[in-house]
This record gives C-alpha cells, sequence and structure tokens, in this order.
C-alpha cells in the first residue's frame, strides 16, 4: 500500500512540475498574443488615416472622448488625500 501512495505522490510532483513550466509560457503566449494585436491596430490606424482621412480623425476623435469619459467617471484607485 505504501509503493501505491508514494508512486501517486511522484506523479503529484511531475504534474506540479509541468505546471511551473507551463506558466511561463502561457505568460509569454499571452504578451506575444497582445504584442501582435497592438500592432495590427496601429497599421490599420496607419491605413486608415493614409486612405480615408475624415474617418480617420472621427474615430480617434471618439477614441478621445471616450478615453476622457472613463477616466472622469471611474472609481479612484486608492485613498484621495486629505489636505488639512
Amino acid at each position: 500500500m505504501e509503493r501505491l501512495l508514494q508512486y501517486a505522490d511522484d506523479l503529484d510532483d511531475l504534474f506540479g512540475a509541468f505546471a511551473l513550466i507551463y506558466e511561463p509560457l502561457r505568460r509569454l503566449f499571452l504578451t506575444a498574443i497582445a504584442a501582435f494585436i497592438s500592432a495590427v491596430l496601429a497599421a490599420l490606424g496607419v491605413w486608415l488615416a493614409l486612405a480615408h482621412p475624415p474617418m480617420a480623425l472621427a474615430t480617434c476623435s471618439l477614441l478621445f472622448v471616450t478615453l476622457l469619459y472613463r477616466a472622469v467617471t471611474r472609481a479612484p484607485r486608492g485613498r484621495l488625500p486629505i489636505s488639512g
């Protein structure tokens, strides 16, 4: 019976080792995907600016207004400084 428990413990250690290898690879993969999507969006923005300048200006304005709105309406991250 003790041998069976030892084998189960060895299998548990093996799966734990795979998890230690898997997590950095997963982070690297997600970072690469985010970088690729960012590059594609930047290229599409340049293409839009060259092909249809008024549409690019309208899109940029909408994104800027959305950014400003979210910056003003979001909850503060930390405690507000109180001067007194």
